[in-house]
């Protein structure tokens, strides 16, 4: 599940980042790519599950299912998090400048 929504994210952000010219500005291809680290380390980290457990990798319960999803919203939602941190410092729009 945290493979699922990181790649999902990533994405999402890519196609957003690549069609949208006021998106490159506000520097969403920053966000894609701490997106799309988090997609190949949660990859390698499948991996090595499928390793250690073989066929039940993908069997799991709901438990585990639920603690997967939260873990994956809230390493989609950090990654936002540092993205508008990021975004409010570099000012690339200089809204905070002419507010000041």
């Amino acid at each position: 599940m945290t493979l699922l929504l990181a790649s999902l994210a990533a994405v999402i952000s890519s196609i957003v980042w690549y069609l949208s010219k006021t998106a490159r500005i506000l520097h969403i291809g920053t966000l894609s790519l701490m997106l799309w680290g988090a997609s190949l380390m949660w990859l390698v980290d499948a991996i090595h599950e499928y390793i250690t457990l073989g066929a039940a990798y993908f069997t799991p319960n709901a438990k585990v299912m639920m603690n997967d999803a939260f873990l994956g919203m809230s390493v989609v939602v950090l990654a936002l998090v540092i993205w508008f941190v990021f975004v409010l410092i570099h000012d690339p729009m200089h809204v905070i400048k002419t507010r000041s």
